[in-house]
């Protein structure tokens, strides 16, 4: 397909920005799911390298209370198995041939090359997938692995997702995030130059930030070499220690009407042609504390999506 992304937003517009879907309907020609897969992993801040604690937000699902499995690099998981479980739950509601590969929990990057390889090939060689996404960390991209990723892409496209989560380093510290922004910004270069595409996920309300912090990190990943991105509303999760800050100092929690202008201007920041893949994000609804009204996903995103489109700005962005 040759259409510019202005003609894929007119083509496939649901949403007043480039989307996921309109980006994939453009791509691919069709909508295509995610199927979560469980690679087994740990993370450099939970097996003590870094620290045993986890990102300070981190459920003990490591942002994938969604994926299969558990979480032990000893037992190299059955992907297939996982990827026919999850495309037949899928196939309930949805019609899709193609489908995404994600391996989201942990960290997805940290192992041995070898069972990198075995898991990836393993899970790109399948017929119904059309993507590799893999989410992990800056730190845990060596140049071997990278190789690795740079050969993978050469059979189907492999997407890295990278949790930056901000730019401001006393935020960094205080959600332990566990490595400093140069190290994003190199790791981003050497990815470019292995032609693989990049989406960086940030969180919009983590204590301490105003909004001219969280504009700030848009407006910097609106200049760097980046694809996509993931906003996602700050979650306070039970059995976290984000859980335990909050009830012993409750801070700021996004009111519906703060976060809705907050993600909008945000989204205004960066490039029309980066692809918006989340304004909002999900939990489980059995561990959410607080904010209690971002369990109501459809409800958000339609709230968002209107107040964006009253906005005389978003139709500039087509033609940006």
């Amino acid at each position: 397909m040759t259409e510019s992304y202005e003609e894929a937003l007119y083509l496939w517009n649901e949403k007043p920005y480039y989307s996921l879907n309109c980006y994939l309907q453009k791509r691919f020609g069709e909508k295509i799911y995610k199927v979560a897969l469980n690679g087994g992993f740990t993370c450099p801040n939970r097996d003590g390298t870094l620290d045993t604690r986890g990102c300070i937000f981190c459920s003990k699902g490591g942002s994938g209370d969604f994926a299969g499995g558990g979480s032990n690099i000893d037992i190299v998981p059955d992907i297939s198995r996982q990827f026919h479980a999850g495309k037949e739950l899928l196939s309930k509601k949805h019609s899709s041939q193609k489908f995404i590969a994600y391996f989201q929990s942990f960290t997805n990057t940290y192992g041995s090359i070898d069972t990198l390889e075995k898991l990836f090939y393993e899970a790109i060689n399948l017929p119904d997938v059309a993507v590799l996404s893999i989410a992990t960390r800056p730190d845990c991209l060596s140049p071997e692995i990278i190789l690795l990723l740079q050969q993978l892409n050469q059979i189907k496209p492999v997407w890295i997702e990278l949790g930056l989560q901000t730019i401001h380093e006393d935020t960094a510290r205080f959600i332990r995030r566990g490595y400093c922004l140069k190290t994003f910004t190199d790791t981003l270069l050497e990815l470019q130059k292995a032609g693989i595409e990049t989406i960086v996920h940030t969180i919009l309300g983590l204590p301490g930030e105003s909004t001219e912090d969280m504009l700030e990190t848009h407006r910097f990943l609106a200049h760097q070499p980046i694809q996509g991105i993931k906003i996602q509303l700050l979650h306070v999760l039970k059995d976290t220690d984000l859980a335990d800050v909050y009830t012993a100092n409750p801070f700021h929690i996004f009111s519906p009407e703060e976060y809705t202008d907050t993600v909008i201007r945000c989204i205004e920041l960066l490039p029309p042609e980066m692809v918006i893949h989340r304004i909002t994000g999900d939990g489980p609804k059995s561990l959410l504390i607080a904010p209690l009204w971002s369990g109501h996903k459809k409800q958000v995103l339609n709230t968002i999506h209107h107040e964006f489109k009253k906005r005389s700005t978003w139709q500039g962005r087509l033609y940006a």
